[in-house]
């Protein structure tokens, strides 16, 4: 059954954190944000519980020279940063149009957020992906072929890289920038057929949920139980098995 009272973002990005031990206290996070919704919210969150949690924060955008509106959703960011008194930088790349343009975008701009960690000193990257984009990178790797070590996509902590929102809905980051009317853009690429994962989105998912409403959360279960397993193995003595792929 859905929540009848479900708890807020700051609740839930609270809870992450201190379940996986995402941020120490006295420790520095580097937010990558775009002005987009997510990022936002992350912002938001985090802006709100450095305090009572003991770490810093810098915020950082990249623009990846695709869209000429880019520019100004980082001056959106860049000003809502400063507001909460957040030091803001950011970095502009270089990516060509052409084939697999997601991935090679992806590649950019995490060796500028890396970049960016370094000079500020922060010891996490703190993305703001959440339980929907969970689910629907899953479903990506199973159409695409995938074994159950496959399946731990986008755990809430991988190495630096930190994601505390993974445990919120998108309906929850929704209702946060509404109820602290939080500026955000939108970004018209994320509406654009062409992606695998804006099908995904659109289509699949909805689909699944009418079949089960709980669906995005067990995804996010499964991606749990298989990060456990990948876990188990990377511990497991090697006992000379070879194992092979299918």
């Amino acid at each position: 059954m859905p929540r009848s009272h479900p708890p807020t973002l700051i609740t839930l990005v609270r809870a992450t954190i201190r379940a996986h031990g995402l941020v120490r206290s006295g420790s520095t996070v580097l937010v990558a944000v775009s002005g987009g919704p997510d990022s936002m919210a992350l912002l938001h969150v985090l802006a709100g519980l450095r305090s009572r949690m003991g770490f810093g924060l810098f915020a950082h955008g990249v623009d990846h020279g695709l869209r000429p509106e880019a520019s100004q959703e980082l001056d959106v960011a860049e000003r809502f940063a400063r507001s909460l008194d957040i030091p803001f930088g950011r970095t502009a790349v270089a990516v060509q149009p052409g084939g697999n343009l997601q991935a090679r975008a992806r590649t950019a701009r995490w060796k500028a957020l890396w970049e960016a960690a370094e000079r500020t000193g922060a010891e996490r990257i703190a993305t703001g992906h959440h339980a929907d984009d969970r689910a629907e990178t899953l479903i990506m790797r199973l159409t695409r072929g995938t074994g159950i070590r496959g399946l731990a996509v986008l755990p809430p902590r991988d190495g630096e890289r930190i994601r505390p929102m993974l445990r919120a809905r998108r309906t929850d980051i929704t209702a946060h920038l509404a109820r602290h009317a939080v500026p955000h853009c939108h970004d018209p690429s994320n509406d654009s057929r062409r992606f695998l994962r804006t099908r995904v989105r659109r289509e699949v998912v909805p689909l699944l949920q009418e079949l089960c409403p709980r669906a995005v959360e067990h995804m996010c279960a499964l991606a749990d139980e298989a990060a456990l397993t990948r876990a188990a193995d990377w511990l497991r003595p090697n006992l000379g098995v070879t194992h092979h792929k299918c």
